[in-house]
């Protein structure tokens, strides 16, 4: 009678370690997420004064200006969830590369204080966010390895936990930027 209480107590000591060690990694996930969306909110903020400091000399990449703008104002929307702000994550660090790579067509844009200093900002930013995101994905995958593994993932069933979407780069910004546009200007 006396071993049935000793294992009956082990596991549920093994249940209530696994389910506090689950909670504290969703708990670090959600944590390091907000961190991410802070510096976000931050590259969201600056955006603003360099589409409003470039405008004039970029003209025909006022396409790329009103990408970013439009990207901007989605992720600024109230309510999206944190998978659609991966993605327009994303999308936004697409269209700001493209905007920093044509800034070094413009000799008189690159020589303004402004712009340099919003440049160096941004810079600054990106690799906040780049720092951001590494620990965010590190904190996810040890979440789904634990919803993956046994036998947290029969608690991680019971408590209804799923897998986390990782910060990913897309497959246009593994290439190589194509900077020959940039010289064949109209």
């Amino acid at each position: 009678m006396t071993a049935v209480i000793i294992i009956i107590g082990v596991l549920i000591l093994i249940a209530v370690l696994m389910y506090n060690s689950l909670i504290g990694k969703k708990n670090q996930v959600e944590n390091i997420f907000a961190g991410v969306d802070a510096v976000l909110k931050k590259r969201f903020d600056l955006i603003p004064n360099l589409v409003a400091s470039v405008e004039r000399y970029m003209e025909h990449e006022k396409s790329t200006l009103e990408k970013v703008t439009a990207l901007r104002a989605e992720a600024m929307k109230p309510g999206i969830s944190n998978d659609q702000k991966i993605a327009l994550d994303a999308k936004l660090t697409a269209a700001l590369g493209s905007i920093t790579v044509a800034m070094e067509a413009y000799p008189d844009l690159k020589a303004n204080e402004n712009v340099m200093h919003l440049q160096r900002s941004l810079n600054e930013i990106e690799e906040q966010i780049s720092a951001a995101r590494r620990a965010y994905n590190q904190s996810v995958t040890d979440l789904n390895n634990a919803i993956e593994m046994f036998p947290t993932n029969l608690m991680a069933g019971w408590m209804n936990l799923s897998r986390r979407a990782v910060f990913e780069i897309t497959v246009a910004e593994r290439q190589n930027v194509n900077v020959s546009h940039l010289f064949s200007r109209p």
